[in-house]
């Protein structure tokens, strides 16, 4: 983004809102007139009043100068209401601006949600709100008031404007060739700003490394270095003040020197003492403080406007298209069921024959690693999933199941190696798009207030009441939807237990038109009965199901497990994996062993998760989600 970019977007601004911008004008004309006025009625006082004998005849004039200011201070309340006219609603696209593109890259490959939208929505817009309708201020004041002081001075006389203009243009010239230097100055003061925040805060945050790895003083030369490119940044901005300075001189000062050394010769041309007066307070009163005003307006808060708005420009604009990571994935090679692949790959079969639909999944040689540094949580992995499959996957914490979900949905970025859904690159696939062909369900479910209807529509607008209420049956939540009041019940989601906005997201997941359903543990605060019977119908639904998991059980009931161990991945049956692979046969034999272990064996943690079960059964057998 350039200044380009800032004046194009403010210029649209105002064009946008035409019929406000021309209602300010025409109030600022108002607003003017003491302005235009004060100069003339000021030399007639004088002339035809005070010097003239006629007292009473000078305060007539300087009394009509009074009903001038009168009517111009009343013009003043209209001009900041046609203000906020023009910028509030500017103010309310930018804000529309930060959250479009906070939404965007919170929702595209690799994004996630981010707290900086909090800040430009808050502080950067406001900045942008405040100084913007200090601009439009300053313009508006110096435009209308110093040119009704040079109407002014023409009606008085123009040699006298003529004299007074000359310094008053050199002036404005200077600032305005600074002006570049001066943005430019601006934005290096920001950045080196933001740079020694960053700079501070890493070594804060990993203070107690640097300690450890004797780096002190390695990390504080590096900090101090920030700080003195900040410092410099901040004198650099001080010395071109005096730019401004040296531009309020010529344009300010300059003319009133002018008219006192020429008013000799002024006045033996035929020009009144009034008048000479009257030419000086135009200067003093009219165009002195309108110059003043919109150099330290434009030079200060003008500064700030730009590099703001431009900064929010380039972080919110609309995202990029395509993406580096768009490239063409490589076949994956077919294999046996159960079998483990060299370099961490997962063979399956089912290779995409010409003729034949594409594969609901395929990842070719996906790595991804959470840091540079860090240790690969997938390392060359492959997977190939027919549609129509269903897949559960299993293994320890910390094995990489999120993940390889979070990869799979498209809301991670791999560091090497490709993601297909269908046929389609994820990382080319427009967010719009890519909900179209995948539903993930985390476990921590989202609802939101409203009816329950509404909830379960979050993904299928157009679906009837009948729809609904079979999806509702087809997961046995029809109770839980009785018992809320039906459809149009209303949802408080701080109300609701655990279990039960789980329940009600999978049915909202059900119901979504994707083909593919991603369940990331979207089941663990059900009892073991109802996720059975919530799987089973995501089985029986057409598409394809990938299950993240929470108990074993998930396993037995999928086409195929994969399992995630220090060997790397293993995919086949649960039969199959029973007997290759020895890692999961610890995983069901614990799981088993846990649920049947003798009383005299058991623990008490044991026992109270034992009695746990026993409940949720009870629970499930009356259709109720909740638990825990």
């Amino acid at each position: 983004m350039s200044g380009a970019d800032v004046g194009r977007t403010t210029w649209r601004a105002l064009r946008a809102r035409r019929r406000d911008v021309g209602r300010l004008a025409a109030w600022s004309v108002v607003e003017s007139l003491p302005a235009l006025l004060v100069g003339l009625l000021v030399a007639r006082a004088v002339d035809q009043g005070f010097l003239a004998g006629r007292f009473a005849t000078g305060l007539a004039w300087l009394g009509g100068l009074a009903l001038a200011v009168v009517v111009g201070a009343a013009a003043t309340g209209r001009v900041y209401h046609s203000l906020g006219a023009v910028v509030e609603p500017f103010r309310d696209d930018l804000a529309r601006l930060v959250v479009t593109g906070a939404l965007h890259d919170a929702t595209r490959a690799g994004g996630r949600p981010d707290s900086a939208p909090v800040a430009r929505l808050t502080h950067q817009v406001e900045i942008v709100r405040d100084t913007f309708g200090g601009l439009v201020m300053v313009v508006r004041g110096f435009l209308f008031s110093a040119g009704a002081a040079l109407l002014g001075l023409l009606a008085l006389d123009p040699t006298v404007a003529a004299l007074v203009a000359v310094p008053l243009i050199a002036g404005l010239a200077v600032f305005v060739a600074a002006l570049p230097a001066m943005l430019e100055h601006q934005r290096a003061q920001v950045r080196a700003g933001e740079a020694l925040g960053r700079s501070a805060a890493t070594a804060l945050g990993g203070h107690r490394d640097v300690v450890a790895c004797g780096a002190e003083e390695r990390v504080v030369a590096e900090v101090d270095r920030r700080i003195r490119v900040q410092a410099g940044t901040e004198r650099t901005l001080a010395r071109m003040s005096a730019l401004r300075s040296l531009s309020l001189g010529l344009g300010g000062w300059l003319p009133v020197v002018v008219l006192l050394l020429a008013a000799p010769w002024l006045v033996r041309r035929g020009l009144s003492t009034g008048a000479v007066l009257g030419a000086l307070v135009y200067v003093t009163t009219g165009l002195q403080p309108a110059l003043h005003a919109v150099v330290q307006g434009l030079g200060g808060g003008g500064l700030r406007y730009a590099v703001t708005l431009e900064r929010i420009l380039h972080t919110c604009g609309p995202p990029p298209g395509g993406s580096p990571h768009a490239t063409a994935a490589a076949p994956t090679p077919g294999g046996t069921a159960a079998a483990p692949a060299s370099g961490g790959t997962a063979a399956a079969p089912a290779s995409n024959v010409a003729g034949e639909d594409p594969p609901a999944v395929r990842l070719a040689n996906l790595t991804f690693r959470y840091g540079p540094h860090a240790r690969p949580v997938l390392d060359d992995f492959s997977l190939t999933l027919p549609a129509g499959d269903h897949l559960t996957v299993v293994g320890p914490s910390g094995a990489g199941k999120s993940t390889l979900a979070t990869l799979i949905a498209g809301l991670a970025v791999p560091g090497r190696g490709t993601v297909h859904l269908a046929g389609r690159p994820v990382a080319a696939v427009a967010p719009a798009d890519l909900a179209a062909l995948r539903v993930l369900v985390p476990q921590e479910a989202y609802l939101f207030s409203g009816s329950l209807a509404d909830n379960l529509r979050y993904l299928r607008p157009e679906a009837d009441d009948p729809t609904l209420q079979a999806a509702l049956a087809a997961l046995r939540a029809d109770v839980l939807a009785s018992r809320l009041g039906g459809l149009t019940a209303s949802v408080e989601p701080a109300t609701l237990s655990a279990g039960e906005r789980q329940l009600i997201a999978a049915v909202r997941a059900y119901l979504a038109p994707a083909p593919l359903v991603i369940l990331d543990e979207a089941t663990c605060h059900l009892d073991p009965t109802l996720e059975a019977t919530v799987e089973r119908a995501f089985a029986r639904r057409p598409g394809t199901l990938v299950v993240v998991a929470h108990r074993i059980s998930s396993a037995t009931r999928a086409r195929r497990v994969l399992m995630f161990d220090e060997d790397g991945p293993v995919v086949g049956t649960h039969e199959e994996l029973l007997a290759r692979s020895p890692a999961y046969r610890e995983l069901v034999g614990h799981w088993d062993g846990f649920a049947a272990a003798p009383s005299g064996d058991t623990t008490a943690d044991d026992r109270a998760t034992a009695d746990d079960r026993a409940t949720t059964d009870d629970r499930a057998a009356a259709g109720s989600p909740r638990q825990g």
